[in-house]
């Protein structure tokens, strides 16, 4: 009862005597298990609680759907006045931490006691407006922490925005880049009596680092380029248009291919001065009535030589283009024969990598030359594909795959 008594007292400051024993009869006790919510957010109720033993949480929902505590309240402290006060749903939710003893104070005779006691009435508003401004404070910084994270969120949309905006740019610039490349690789060959051509090009992203090129520089020489920028940029494009350039122009002023691949190195390095960026490139000019072939190497992939059932690599060394000085191309010889076949490739064909991590290498790629190669040009081409292709299986293709297939006299082969 004593302490019944001073919890009232300390509660409702202001009322003695008859009015707080007249209260201590009509207030009952209860117990909460642990756990147990007393009051519901939302809910309409009609009871005043003050704690006499235990703890309570205090929590309430916020806008953004997340529930946080308000406050932890122990013996002596009460809760629920509000919504006798304003007549409206709780505000908060009130959970038992711990089993919790309550004296429950019913709506009408709380205000009884707000009715006769004006005195009682003011301590017990002081009481309620210390803890609105409490409440008010955890609200300001929830709202600040708030809008310190839309801030954050906002400038994080500006980055995704301008990253959006940059990685379009970006993709626009690819397709020109992947548009100027199909320019320049040919879609037609020159029409030769003797001569048959097969070609294939099969970039590994949307803009590749190889090209190709066969084309007449004059009434009986045939001009035949093979080559690989590296990279794979748009920068890798610009680079591979001019080289395609310089080697078209320079073609037309020499029929030496060592000449030819010499001066398109020293120009690389005088006009682009691109560090890093380099070039490997074969390069060849065929006598198109003799069949007499002389060509030139720079790093590119030596081209195989398919003649009478057996296949070898053309011989010849040389440095890649564009970077170094005192470049000098080795300029070979070779003449061809009827039936004889040229197939020139990228890195692309022999480091074609399957599933299990094996490369494709120059011993299938020889293999399905020397099977197809009395099928003619065409037929080698499209076996080579198919045969990397299916090596390949699901395998990501980590670089371009370029074949072309030169056919001499292949007519009068088959016709043996």
């Amino acid at each position: 009862m004593t302490d019944t008594i001073q919890i009232l007292r300390q509660v409702f400051d202001g009322l003695e005597g008859p009015d707080l024993e007249a209260l201590r009869q009509v207030v009952a006790r209860r117990r909460i298990p642990a756990g147990t919510i007393i009051c519901h957010e939302g809910a309409t109720e009609h009871e005043f609680y003050i704690i006499t033993q235990g703890q309570v949480s205090i929590s309430k929902r916020f806008v953004d759907g997340q529930e946080r505590v308000l406050s932890i309240r122990g013996a002596g402290d009460f809760f629920g006045e509000m919504a006798l006060v304003e007549h409206k749903p709780r505000a908060a939710t009130v959970v038992a931490l711990v089993e919790t003893e309550l004296l429950v104070v019913t709506e009408a005779i709380f205000e009884q006691i707000l009715t006769r006691n004006p005195i009682m009435a003011l301590a017990l508003l002081r009481q309620v407006s210390s803890r609105l401004r409490q409440t008010d404070r955890l609200t300001i910084v929830d709202l600040e922490k708030k809008n310190e994270e839309l801030r954050r969120a906002y400038q994080e949309l500006q980055l995704a925005q301008a990253e959006l905006v940059e990685k379009q740019r970006m993709e626009r610039e690819l397709e020109i880049a992947a548009e100027v490349q199909r320019s320049i690789l040919p879609t037609c060959f020159p029409e030769l009596t003797d001569f048959s051509f097969a070609a294939r090009n099969r970039p590994a992203r949307l803009v590749g680092g190889d090209f190709y090129d066969m084309r007449l520089i004059g009434e009986d020489k045939l001009a035949v380029l093979t080559a690989d920028v590296s990279g794979k940029s748009v920068h890798a494009a610009i680079f591979m248009a001019i080289t395609w350039g310089l080697f078209l122009a320079e073609a037309r002023h020499s029929t030496s291919p060592s000449q030819v691949i010499d001066r398109v190195h020293n120009l690389l390095i005088e006009l682009t001065g691109v560090q890093g960026m380099f070039v490997t490139a074969f390069y060849a000019v065929i006598d198109t009535q003799s069949g007499r072939v002389r060509y030139a190497r720079a790093g590119h992939e030596r081209p195989l030589h398919y003649r009478q059932g057996k296949v070898g690599r053309l011989p010849g060394d040389g440095r890649f283009l564009g970077m170094f000085d005192g470049f000098s191309a080795d300029e070979r010889e070779l003449q061809l024969l009827p039936g004889d076949l040229l197939v020139l490739f990228s890195d692309g064909v022999t480091d074609a990598v399957n599933t299990a991590g094996e490369q494709f290498g120059i011993g299938r790629l020889s293999h399905i030359v020397q099977k197809r190669a009395p099928l003619g040009a065409q037929a080698v081409c499209d076996a080579v594909f198919d045969g990397v292709l299916a090596f390949q299986e699901t395998a990501a293709q980590f670089d371009d795959i370029t074949l072309q297939v030169i056919a001499y006299k292949e007519n009068n082969f088959r016709g043996r």
